[in-house]
């Protein structure tokens, strides 16, 4: 963390000299005589916090730094040991580039180069953030692509008894280990007698599901949306008619009998934030592209060659499987 710090220290106060290298100097203000030259009233509004030698940082200076930094160092820097930690490294920043500049260090062509690409850097950034503030994104813009994408935000709330077989991840030590066959052919049987109304489906998660999280509610996995399962399940699950258990579905975990409870869609204000981020996201996209096609721009073939056709596989191999979550 410390490391990290001082890097990040080292490159907010290059990018303030970047931006105030070509700022002109102000001219010292002509000070008429007076009996008594009372303290400006800013300096007492903006202490200073931090002096050494003919460096003196003030609590504004010092603020700024602060607020350069990523989030998630500004909640670090906001505990009193890692702001003091952040002034320690700050200050010796101050004390080398001061140093550095009465070496002429900043004179150096290279030093010139760097902190000229940090200073369009910054401008750039700031006119993106000036950009950002320009894109709207309406209400009906969001409903109408929350209606285009329906079909995303389709949700069931459904309940399951889970067979593990042998090798599975939801096998339960103490319980006799089951073939394939066998995990099919109880699922099978218990499907029969919950089908038959002589064994209601809740006791017989309670008591048969290896997935004991959820059999202990009688196999309720609550509400989920796609991609909250492995595609197995989730296929079933989104297809199946609610209220009817559904045959054996086969996943890495075992055989599992399904009963969709309800089918429902995600509310409208419950993505509105993600749509909505989507959408900036798009259309600060669509602007840098615009950007880039109306100033023409063209790379050299020979410097930039284009990427290699990706191999084709070797017979008999194949591309590893996702990861998949478990039900």
């Amino acid at each position: 963390m410390k490391k990290t710090i001082t890097t990040i220290v080292a490159l907010a106060l290059a990018a303030t000299v970047a931006i105030a290298q070509d700022k002109p100097a102000e001219k010292p203000a002509e000070q008429k005589a007076t009996a008594v030259t009372p303290a400006p009233a800013a300096a007492s509004a903006d202490p200073i916090v931090i002096a050494a030698g003919t460096i003196a940082i003030r609590q504004s200076e010092f603020e700024s730094a602060i607020k350069s930094l990523p989030n998630e160092y500004q909640q670090y820097v906001s505990s009193p040991n890692g702001r003091r930690q952040f002034a320690d490294e700050y200050l010796r920043m101050k004390l080398l580039a001061a140093n550095g500049m009465k070496a002429g260090l900043d004179k150096d062509p290279e030093v010139i180069k760097q902190l000229a690409l940090m200073r369009e850097n910054l401008v750039a950034n700031a006119q993106i953030q000036k950009m950002e503030k320009s894109i709207t994104v309406t209400d009906d813009d969001l409903k109408k692509k929350y209606e285009s994408q329906k079909d995303q935000y389709d949700q069931v709330t459904a309940k399951h008894i889970l067979i593990a077989f042998k090798g599975s991840p939801a096998a339960q030590q103490g319980k006799p280990e089951l073939t394939e066959e066998q995990a099919k052919a109880k699922a099978e049987d218990l499907r029969k007698q919950i089908v038959a109304g002589t064994l209601k489906f809740e006791d017989a998660a309670k008591k048969e599901s290896d997935d004991t999280g959820s059999g202990a509610n009688g196999g309720d996995l609550g509400t989920f949306g796609h991609g909250q399962m492995v595609p197995e399940f989730e296929k079933a699950s989104f297809e199946g008619k609610v209220g009817e258990v559904s045959a054996p579905i086969r996943t890495q975990y075992g055989y599992h009998l399904i009963r969709v409870e309800k089918r429902d869609f995600t509310p409208f204000e419950q993505v509105k934030p993600l749509l909505e981020r989507n959408e900036r996201q798009a259309k600060m996209e669509a602007m840098l592209n615009d950007l880039k096609t109306s100033a023409k721009a063209t790379f050299d073939e020979k410097y930039f060659p284009k990427a290699e056709e990706p191999k084709a596989e070797t017979p008999g191999t194949a591309p590893a499987p996702a990861p998949e979550k478990k039900p």
